[in-house]
């Protein structure tokens, strides 16, 4: 247990040994995610009177068993990778590769399925309804700023809400917005896009970002804030889980049931409409910053749903 958490579960106090870079190499929201995984499982054990570490293949294979009927297979696999981490950085052999843990997590997935619950995109159509909708008051204010620029941007919520002001720049065209860091960016190198001013001044995003930002008085730090009942603003930046709410609250003003939505439906919206309209794959990609057209394909598939009318060919 002390091994484990050492590497992938130390807090980020900065590199003064080459532990200490090693313990960087995952992302903190990753190592927080195998060091649950790792309590879990060693509980469990615990409770059961097995050892974990190093656990034997036949241990993890009954942790599976009475696991399978709590937890999707997804997460089951995501939590083998982590007792895989704990015995490789203690120095034991992971038990994930026997075969005994590999048929058992397959006889999991074919008796229960893989298949993820998607959660919907919100289109352009959505947002202008929930856009229009808001008050002009602080609050309203940030919330228009944080959708637009976060469905215009294809921005998972861990970016918006590391955005800070440093990272915005307003230019003729638009803004030249740089995210720093992201889920296929760990390293940080950044990447910068340009956000150009939209055709209707209701629903522009930078008109929007510019607004909020004014209005804030913001002029350095994060760029989207908690706002307090009094009506104060913040100095800290908004959480993901916040901006997720948000958008569920909102499930309403986008005519959507909020159990279908999530924070991540924005991003999602962007690129079904940008295939939809005819947006080259390329270009898509270079937004949304994805390396997999594996990964595209599903967005692909919701863009063309209805774009040809079966029933209307048959004649119904």
């Amino acid at each position: 247990m002390d091994a484990f958490d050492a590497s992938i579960g130390a807090p980020d106090t900065g590199p003064t040994a080459p532990q200490d870079y090693k313990a960087s190499c995952r992302a903190e929201s990753t190592r927080k995610a195998y060091q649950r995984d790792w309590k879990y499982f060693s509980e469990w054990c615990v409770f059961h009177g097995h050892e974990p570490l190093p656990a034997s293949p036949e241990t993890v294979a009954l942790y599976l068993t009475e696991s399978a009927q709590l937890y999707r297979p997804v997460t089951l696999g995501r939590r083998l990778a982590s007792i895989s981490v704990a015995h490789q950085t203690a120095g034991f052999s992971s038990p994930i590769g026997n075969i005994v843990v590999r048929d058992t997590l397959a006889g999991i997935r074919r008796v229960h399925g893989v298949a993820q619950t998607k959660k919907a995109p919100i289109r352009a159509a959505c947002l202008r309804r929930a856009v229009d909708s808001l008050p002009d008051d602080l609050r309203g204010l940030r919330d228009k700023a944080l959708l637009l620029v976060g469905y215009i941007g294809a921005l998972r919520r861990s970016e918006l809400v590391a955005l800070r002001v440093e990272n915005v720049q307003f230019v003729d065209q638009g803004v030249r917005l740089t995210v720093r860091r992201s889920k296929n960016d760990q390293e940080g190198r950044g990447v910068v896009m340009g956000i150009g001013y939209g055709a209707h001044v209701s629903t522009c995003p930078v008109r929007a970002l510019r607004a909020w930002l004014d209005a804030a008085d913001i002029t350095a730090g994060p760029v989207f804030r908690s706002i307090s009942h009094s009506g104060h603003v913040g100095t800290a930046p908004l959480c993901g889980r916040t901006v997720a709410l948000l958008i569920k609250r909102l499930a309403d003003n986008f005519g959507l049931d909020p159990k279908t939505i999530s924070g991540h439906s924005l991003r999602a919206g962007f690129i079904t409409d940008q295939y939809a309209a005819g947006t080259a794959e390329a270009l898509i990609m270079e937004r949304s910053r994805h390396k997999s057209h594996f990964v595209m394909a599903g967005y692909r598939r919701e863009a063309d749903m209805f774009a040809f009318n079966y029933s209307a060919t048959a004649g119904l």
